[in-house]
């Protein structure tokens, strides 16, 4: 390997941060893992006695309850629980008990902690086992059993002892606890009696309501006891408090396994790290001969970036060659097709808003100058002095014209607020046939001069949601328009059905001349006539279909016109109505 080259650096600074990281993990698991091991189960232990004392309100004073949940807290935390009353002294509970179901009545097997094995118990009992007991019943009814035996199967019963034979109904024995759960739960008589020698240091803690926590060693096995002692807040009228104790003895024996671990395997650690950083530098070097051919490529303006490294190995020799071909051609490409990016964005929207402008200039003089014109005539027509008779049929030109340009004006408000879109559609629930109905007889006068009749298909009453003001608006500006573009004694038929995707499609169809099919995407631009002449004579401002347009995109409407056999159909659909507003 060479002195500065890569592989030599990879190998030492993987190695050396591996075994820095191994060493680390090994001081701390060994100075720290058992204080912490004590802090953490104490901690947990802490949280399950507050919400044991939130369950102990609930069962109070019911002792068969407390029992039960005595046992639940033991076997759940693995720990030897005793209840204290104010002068601290045991308040004897059963935490374990055995409920049978014999031929006659029910019989309660308390499990004693004094005179008794772990091992007594068959393994693996459960509710519906049948189990044969031999004890000494302990009161008068015979109704609760001090054992001595607890067997499956029967065997010779012992003189002086009873028999009680049954199926389990109920019961609570110790489970997920350490070895032999039963003697340690004897401990606590011993550790409460060494702990009351120190009541006075802790006595001011525990009338404040704060947990006590102190460790306690077993003189005859030498095991040590995390003991904490939490008073409980209930309605009860004396005191009452909880002594939990729990063994601390597997992280003591773990903590030795994983001193002999290291020292055993960390030899073999060393060398597996060794060669492992060996393979794994000599693997990262390998990319030498791929950058080699990229920056051969990047000579030829084809880039693909370059690193930036300062070193002098093999990559820091590549990446100078790199970083002066990437940086300087790549930023200048960059400049240049970022400037002419927006050059060509500046040109096209200059074009298009200059286009735009004239063309709105364009149309406001030719939609404003015709009818200024005619007012203007008829008004100098009238200051000199026509005769009486002609008189009111100026006057009604000259209002018919200032309509004309107040209605011009009006749809090009409206227009200015959809392109700003400055509108709020107020959805609603509405029946469109109805609708169409009722905005369809509106033009019987219209239809009547010209002989126009129109006919509306619609297999059933179809409801919508949308904004039934604007969706009128819509349907009087196409009316309008089919209306004013119809041949004369011809029909217009109208069609309200479901489409494909469920929505309500809507169509108006007149007879008339076709739309070259080159006008067909302009139809909805403003001021777009097909025939000036003709829309000038029935009042058209040529903002209609603009109108509409915006207003069926803000209701995500799919609209359009199209030329058929007859004459031309525009279309659109609307969300069909089904208790839902959409936005």
């Amino acid at each position: 390997m060479r002195r500065q080259g890569v592989v030599l650096k990879l190998f030492v600074v993987t190695t050396s941060l591996i075994l820095i990281v191994f060493s680390f993990v090994m001081i701390a698991e060994g100075l720290f893992f058992e204080r912490f091991y004590r802090m953490s189960k104490i901690h947990t232990l802490e949280q399950n006695m507050s919400h044991f004392e939130e369950q102990y309100e609930q069962v109070v004073p019911d002792s068969q309850k407390i029992s039960r949940l005595l046992g639940a807290f033991m076997n759940e935390n693995d720990t030897s629980t005793s209840l204290l009353n104010q002068s601290f002294e045991q308040i004897i509970f059963n935490p374990y008990f055995l409920e049978l179901q014999t031929n006659h009545k029910t019989i309660i097997v308390p499990l004693p902690t004094d005179g008794m094995e772990y091992d007594s118990l068959p393994k693996g009992i459960q509710i519906g086992d049948q189990l044969v007991i031999d004890g000494i019943f302990m009161d008068e009814d015979d109704t609760v059993m001090q054992p001595i035996t607890i067997q499956k199967d029967q065997t010779e019963l012992t003189m002086g002892l009873t028999r009680v034979q049954g199926k389990i109904i109920d019961l609570m024995v110790p489970e997920h606890r350490s070895y032999n759960p039963l003697y340690q739960d004897t401990l606590i008589d011993e550790a409460l009696q060494e702990w009351m020698t120190k009541l006075e240091h802790y006595q001011s803690r525990l009338q404040d309501g704060s947990p006590v926590q102190l460790e306690w060693v077993d003189n005859w096995s030498g095991v040590s006891y995390a003991i904490v002692i939490q008073p409980l807040a209930t309605d009860e009228p004396t005191a009452r408090y909880l002594f939990v104790m729990t063994s601390l003895q597997p992280v003591g024996e773990a903590v030795d396994i994983l001193k002999k671990y290291f020292v055993y395997f960390a030899p073999m650690i060393l060398v597996l790290v060794t060669i492992l950083s060996m393979i794994y530098s000599r693997i990262v070097s390998r990319p030498l001969v791929t950058l080699n051919h990229a920056a051969a490529r990047m000579a030829n303006l084809d880039f693909t970036g370059g690193p930036g490294l300062n070193s002098k190995d093999e990559f820091g020799e590549l990446s100078r060659n790199l970083e002066v071909m990437s940086q300087n051609l790549d930023t200048a490409l960059q400049e240049l097709t970022n400037t002419n990016d927006k050059l060509q964005a500046e040109m096209e929207e200059k074009r298009r808003s200059e286009q735009l402008r004239k063309e709105l200039i364009a149309n406001i003089s030719h939609e404003l100058k015709t009818p200024l014109g005619i007012v203007r005539g008829f008004a100098e027509g009238l200051q000199d002095g026509v005769a009486k008779d002609k008189k009111e049929r100026y006057l009604d030109h000259i209002v018919n014209e200032t309509d004309r340009m107040n209605a011009l004006i009006m749809d090009m408000l409206e227009l200015s607020k959809f392109e700003a879109k400055a509108i709020q559609l107020k959805w609603s629930h509405f029946s469109m046939t109805r609708l169409v109905q009722n905005l369809a007889d509106s033009f019987s006068q219209q239809m009547e001069n010209r002989s126009i009749q129109y006919k509306l298909n619609h297999q059933e009453e179809h409801y919508v949601t949308a904004d039934s003001r604007r969706i009128e608006q819509v349907i009087l500006n196409l009316m309008s328009n089919a209306i004013r573009h119809a041949v004369e004694n011809s029909v217009i038929t109208i069609t309200i059905d479901r489409d494909s995707s469920g929505k309500i499609l809507t169509v108006i169809e007149n007879m008339g001349m076709p739309i070259a099919e080159t006008d067909l995407s302009r139809v909805w631009d403003q001021f777009y006539r097909i025939e000036r002449s003709r829309d000038r004579k029935s009042g058209g401002t040529g903002l209609g279909l603009s109108i509409v347009k915006h207003i069926l995109e803000l209701h995500h409407s799919e609209f359009g016109v199209m030329n058929t056999n007859n004459g031309v159909a525009f279309s659109f659909t609307l969300y069909e109505s089904r208790g839902e507003l959409h936005e």
